[in-house]
């Protein structure tokens, strides 16, 4: 689950003693801002010694005069037992407060609690509900998790197109599980005309990010010259660059290759996989 914990440009230069007083002076005047300012304070140990019971009883007096952030921070106090005990009910709720109020952390949060059914039934359809809100104000992993829900729905032309809008819109954020899962529905023509070379260009931009299983579907469609020329080299990086995450598909199929290799070709293609790991897939080409 995704917990984010909302900080502010005011503490990013840290909090004097005199500043402190100020803070604790006007939360005690019951002055929102203040109040969560000091709970984010004891949240992180930014000015003071870190203390979650403290973080949450101005999270709690912020969050009970309707700051969102506040709400949404304290939902995750209780979904982590920081500070209080641990409650996914409690966590549920003050989730549901911030996301009514457009929060779309909290939005995001609540569609998790209803698809796994914490501190809730787990209900999709109600899951859908908040993580289209949270999608539709740019939550890369809500559109992740659209997209999937919408992929999973087998035999349903429209569910797969929605997919692929849902999938296209965290991949362009660069989410790179949506980038391969997009390649994938290109690869294979779901909710999108079958493009070959559109899946390699979502694969490789996932397998730039270290992912693991784009890398070798990247490396399958090098063999095999699939929506690009025919390279066994670079087969050969990809699989290798995936062999070395544990990836066991990557590990067989290159054991296969390199039978068919010259060690020319071997020793090229294993620099070339070294340049790229070592450019942290910067230099692959």
């Amino acid at each position: 689950m995704k917990y984010i914990l909302l900080l502010t440009a005011l503490l990013t230069s840290g909090v004097f003693a005199s500043e402190l007083d100020d803070y604790k002076n006007l939360a005690d005047e019951d002055i929102v801002y203040a109040q969560f300012i000091l709970g984010v304070m004891y949240d992180i140990g930014d000015g003071v010694p870190e203390n979650d019971a403290e973080a949450v009883k101005w999270y709690r007096m912020a969050a009970e005069q309707g700051n969102a952030d506040a709400q949404f921070n304290l939902g995750n106090m209780y979904a982590s037992g920081e500070g209080v005990p641990e409650s996914d009910a409690e966590a549920v709720e003050w989730y549901r407060k911030a996301a009514e109020q457009g929060n779309a952390d909290a939005q995001f949060n609540l569609g998790i609690m209803y698809t796994s059914g914490e501190g809730v039934l787990a209900n999709e359809q109600t899951a859908v509900i908040w993580y289209t809100r949270a999608a539709e104000q740019g939550d890369k992993e809500a559109q992740l998790n659209l997209g999937t829900i919408y992929a999973n729905r087998e035999g349903d032309p429209e569910s797969a197109k929605t997919a692929v809008i849902w999938y296209t819109m965290a991949a362009e954020q660069g989410s790179a599980l949506a980038q391969a899962n997009l390649a994938f529905m290109y690869a294979n023509g779901e909710g999108v005309p079958e493009n070959d070379a559109e899946a390699v260009k979502w694969y490789r931009k996932a397998a730039d990010q270290g992912y693991v299983k784009a890398q070798t579907n990247l490396g399958r469609l090098y063999a095999i010259g699939k929506g690009l020329p025919e390279n066994t080299i670079r087969a050969y990086v990809w699989w290798s660059l995936a062999k070395e995450q544990g990836e066991e598909t990557a590990k067989r199929n290159l054991a296969i290759l390199k039978t068919q290799m010259t060690e020319q070709q071997i020793a090229q293609g294993q620099a070339l996989a070294i340049q790229c790991y070592e450019s942290d897939y910067k230099d692959c080409d």
